[in-house]
């Protein structure tokens, strides 16, 4: 463990109480839901900025998400946005091969990139005194990578290796974070297998790479989130200085990732030959992100999934036994319910014993929505679930001196051009009352709207 986490970990608390104190200011201590400080601006270039200062620790974070991720890209470039997590730290203009990495970690400070179904994003939490050192490398790399034969070969052979040993050669390897997306939705931005197949990054040119660095790796499909301890005045200085003369460049418009409404069950079966259980994983498609039912589902997830109190939990674990634990949530495998752009699934997964099926786990799990359906929930359900939903969020919020806030504020703005809407996700979920979450039950908890996958062991032969 390095320096900064040791002191992540025991500013941890100390972050606690300022997240406390920010939503309880001017209420006597009652709840008013959270207040975040969010100044949100664009450069000339295109470039969103957000700055959300917070001084319970020395610690400040830098963000940088590309709104390009595994959906979103293009149809003969599959692979693509995972190559470039990868490329942005080959060296850029004024670093040299892992140099970013070597800044960050040698001043104390922690580092990591990720690709999702609608960003690519990159973070580092360093020293609040090194924040201007931080912005000036996130510019070299936005203003030009280096982007030579040689990192690009490199590259594609370590892609290539982390899913085989991630993936292929796994048991459960696509399970079901890969599989029900391909089983469940029709449109091919969303239904594409974004990280196992390697067609396309195996067949990359030089200038293939450097084309999609130039229209997706641009101030005008990019925001920068700064989180923590710093001075908005100074900050707003060192943004202009190392981003504003980034030329802007107008990346491709985003296809159709728009899915028809489910109207009939689905159901993909297939053999692992690594798995010695057998699994089961279904989806129900979301409602529209941001709309009433979609918060409604939110705690919907809550009162079903989230938890040893959890309905499913406590029939499938508790009372039948078919299994330790269950997986899954609003997009329960990438993320979170609010850091994601276009369909989703809410998702429940399990390996069980061979001795139970798939059927009699569907029909026990069908009978537990059904008295969901059925009748409304009580307030107090509701209520329940709010807590142990802003208990989660709170928790984000707090990971590491500020990414959970900043992953909330950059998505807000790419996907909403609104990071202000951070401090409106309590009150979303207050509004809602227990006939919208029947209501939204039955329209998306419907057998109609579900997918299922189906994993067995493969037979092996006795000696």
């Amino acid at each position: 463990m390095n320096q900064l986490f040791r002191k992540l970990f025991l500013c941890l608390g100390v972050l606690a109480v300022g997240l406390s104190t920010i939503a309880n200011a001017q209420t006597g201590g009652k709840s008013a839901g959270l207040n975040v400080p969010v100044t949100y601006y664009t450069l000339p270039n295109g470039l969103k900025v957000v700055l959300s200062p917070e001084k319970s620790a020395p610690l400040t974070t830098v963000a940088v998400y590309y709104n390009i991720g595994f959906r979103i890209e293009p149809k003969n470039r599959t692979g693509f946005a995972h190559l470039f997590e990868h490329l942005m730290f080959q060296g850029s203009k004024n670093m040299g091969k892992m140099e970013y990495i070597n800044l960050v970690q040698s001043n104390g400070g922690v580092l990591n990139g990720s690709t999702r179904f609608d960003f690519t994003n990159y973070f580092a939490v360093v020293p609040s005194h090194k924040l201007e050192t931080l912005l000036w490398a996130e510019a070299d790399r936005m203003r030009g990578l280096d982007i030579t034969q040689e990192n690009l070969t490199n590259q594609q052979g370590v892609v290539g290796n982390e899913v085989k040993v991630n993936v292929l050669n796994q048991p459960y390897g696509t399970f079901p974070w890969i599989d029900l997306p391909m089983a469940a939705f029709t449109n091919w931005y969303n239904s594409h297998n974004f990280y196992g197949d390697l067609k396309d990054i195996e067949a990359a040119t030089l200038e293939d790479a450097k084309t999609f660095f130039d229209k997706y790796y641009s101030p005008k499909n990019a925001v920068l989130v700064v989180v923590g301890d710093f001075e908005e005045p100074q900050a707003k200085q060192w943004v202009e200085k190392y981003f504003a003369n980034i030329p802007a460049q107008t990346p491709d418009p985003i296809g159709d990732i728009s899915e028809p409404r489910q109207n009939g069950e689905k159901t993909v079966s297939r053999t692992d030959k690594l798995a010695n259980k057998p699994a089961v994983g279904f989806g129900y498609q979301m409602p529209k992100r941001g709309s009433e039912e979609y918060y409604a589902m939110g705690l919907i997830d809550q009162i079903l999934l989230q938890g040893e109190d959890s309905l499913l939990y406590q029939e499938l674990v508790k009372t039948k036994g078919y299994t330790g634990g269950l997986n899954g949530g609003i997009n329960g495998y990438l993320g979170n319910m609010f850091n994601y752009n276009g369909p989703m699934l809410f998702s429940v997964d399990l390996i069980h014993d061979d001795k139970f099926t798939a059927k009699e786990i569907l029909a026990a799990t069908d009978a537990v929505i059904d008295k969901f359906q059925s009748k409304p929930v009580e307030q107090k359900d509701i209520d329940r679930a709010i807590v142990k939903l802003r208990s989660n969020f709170y928790d984000t919020l707090q990971q590491f001196g500020g990414v959970g806030r900043a992953d909330l504020l950059a998505c807000f703005a790419l996907f909403d051009n609104d990071p202000k809407k951070i401090n409106e996700i309590e009150d979303n979920f207050r509004k809602v009352t227990p006939a919208l979450i029947q209501k939204t039950a039955k329209e998306y908890l419907r057998k109609t709207n579900r997918t299922v996958v189906i994993v067995t062991p493969e037979k092996k032969e006795a000696k």
